[in-house]
């Protein structure tokens, strides 16, 4: 029998891949690690290296924020408020703090066993669980008997697993690379895999198996959603298509996947957590379906015949209050549009009007339908876009008919419409108190975009949230606090904020080298990551755009 395998082997491996420079490095490298592992420890060590400490789509997550793993680092090794503010400001990574912290330990486990993946696992599955009174003091001595019993590099992993910042440049495309390599798998189908099962730990086991080509679409697993390519007019959409499309309202709610089987209902978000809690009534609407299936579509605030604002969602999707009361705030409709799987057979392969029509039985008797309305020109997408904005929708998604369903991608066959320079998505990464009469509130976020794993400054916003959206918004980033210089305050990037602004300018006090001009918050998108904001390109796109338009052709 083979012994255990160690956590200690994927922290070396993991920081093999973060110190390789070349992608084919960081690929052969995890792949000669992955080699040697039988499916069980394959699916912990894949989940894991993609920064997760369970399956995504679980139902529970692990719940460790930054304040109780700092807790419990000063409290093995017995450093100071001051020493781990240096030590971060160093490293800016909690991860390489909690290695250089523990070198120094000043506790010991009381036997020093070494730590295995499934130990691992195994703790992370408690931590999950636990709930209620005195979870909080629970998941601190879960994690302390974790760190008791690591080395400082183990520590760092540890860290950047609970965290979810890897950082090792060992992206989802490379992971499966890694895999295709470590079971001799072809990477077509390794991927086509991963898109079904949503899960590099499920993929990676099923390749160690030999059992990829068996992978099927089931309910409970979430797959990445199908995204629309932004176009900028109805003539330029018209073009693109140069036939008939399906015109729907984009809907300004959550998007959100409805799995069922037997009686069984989830929700799932766009970044695949499971938020059939938040909205029950709409997990009761889907249960009254008669087969099993998957659906995808959009959950939206909306009370006699028309939509209300995003932001009577927020308090649903944080649960601040219950069910009954949170309800009579924000009634929601589910408006599906796409038929993903039914009765055991998946239907992302069949052209989009084959979809609706079957969608549409499917809904009998007890689901709602997004709009739809074929368009042929561009005056029939402006005539569309205007009727869609007066009835206080964001736009059009237009869609061809004959497109399959691209999983994780922004297939040519769906587009969308929305304002010119409307809003982008941004990451907060710093915030500042207020004056006057918000003085003692924080109420000044600065954003960013993505460049690569890099996040690039290219505003800040003052306005946009009411006050008691600015009480909790002190509340977050207070937990968020990463560096603390008293009026301001450097945050870890997780709360993705919808900027409206009025145009994009060259700047060089951003290290973007672009700045929004007027920008406002529309919303705080609760639910979207740091991952899910806009890139740079999107905005220097939007600035050639825009440039054009002002300064008329060459």
């Amino acid at each position: 029998m083979s012994s255990p395998a160690g956590f200690a082997a994927l922290a070396a491996s993991l920081e093999q891949v973060k110190s390789s420079r070349g992608k084919k490095d960081k690929v052969r490298c995890f792949a000669s690690y992955l080699s040697g592992l039988g499916p069980a420890d394959a699916e912990v060590a894949a989940r894991m290296a993609a920064g997760r400490p369970s399956e995504r789509g679980s139902k529970d997550e692990a719940q460790v924020g930054y304040a109780a793993l700092l807790d419990v680092l000063r409290g093995v090794t017995g450093a100071g408020r001051a020493a781990v503010s240096e030590s971060y400001m160093r490293h800016g990574d909690l991860g390489e703090v909690a290695e250089e912290l523990l070198a120094h330990k000043r506790e010991q486990a009381l036997f020093q066993e070494p730590l295995t993946l499934q130990d691992v696992d195994a703790t992370f599955a408690r931590l999950r669980s636990a709930k209620g009174q005195g979870s909080a003091a629970a998941r601190r001595g879960l994690v302390k008997s974790l760190v008791l019993r690591a080395t400082p590099l183990e520590g760092k992993y540890l860290v950047k697993i609970l965290t979810g910042e890897m950082r090792t440049g060992l992206v989802a495309g490379l992971l499966e690379e890694a895999v295709s390599q470590a079971y001799s798998a072809p990477r077509e189908e390794v991927a086509r895999a991963h898109m079904l099962v949503g899960d590099p730990g499920l993929l990676a086991a099923a390749a160690a198996r030999g059992e990829l080509g068996s992978l099927k679409m089931a309910p409970f697993r979430p797959v990445n959603f199908m995204l629309a390519e932004p176009m900028a007019t109805p003539a330029e959409i018209a073009e693109h298509f140069g036939k008939g499309a399906y015109a729907e309202y984009k809907y300004d709610g959550v998007r959100a996947q409805a799995h069922k089987l037997g009686r069984e209902v989830r929700l799932y978000s766009r970044r695949l957590e499971d938020i059939t809690a938040s909205f029950p009534e709409v997990a009761e609407s889907v249960r009254r379906a008669g087969c099993d299936l998957i659906l995808d579509g959009e959950i939206v605030p909306f009370a006699d015949g028309r939509p209300l604002p995003f932001q009577l969602l927020q308090r649903r999707l944080r649960r601040v209050e219950g069910f009954d009361e949170a309800a009579r705030r924000a009634p929601v409709t589910y408006f599906a549009f796409d038929l993903l799987y039914r009765d055991g057979v998946e239907k992302t392969g069949l052209p989009l009007s084959q979809r609706r029509r079957e969608l549409a039985s499917v809904l009998k008797g007890w689901g709602t339908s997004a709009h739809s309305e074929t368009v042929r020109s561009a005056g029939g997408v402006a005539t569309a876009f205007r009727r869609s904005r007066s009835l206080g929708y964001e736009g059009l998604v237009l869609k061809d008919p004959a497109s399959v369903y691209t999983m994780g991608k922004r297939g040519s066959g769906w587009v969308k419409l929305k304002e010119e320079l409307d809003t982008i998505d941004a990451v907060i990464v710093a915030a500042e108190y207020g004056n006057g009469k918000r003085a003692g509130v924080i109420s000044d976020y600065t954003f960013a975009v993505r460049e690569g794993r890099d996040l690039r400054t290219i505003g800040k916003a003052y306005s946009g949230l009411t006050d008691a959206e600015i009480l909790e918004m002190t509340r977050r980033m207070k937990e968020l606090t990463v560096e603390d210089h008293g009026h301001w305050m450097r945050v870890r990037p997780e709360v993705v904020v919808e900027v409206a602004f009025d145009s994009v300018q060259r700047s060089s006090r951003h290290d973007s080298g672009y700045a929004l001009r007027f920008p406002r918050i529309k919303r705080v998108r609760a639910d979207k990551s740091a991952a899910d904001a806009d890139t740079l390109d999107s905005v220097v796109a939007i600035f050639s755009r825009q440039k054009l338009r002002l300064d008329g052709p060459a």
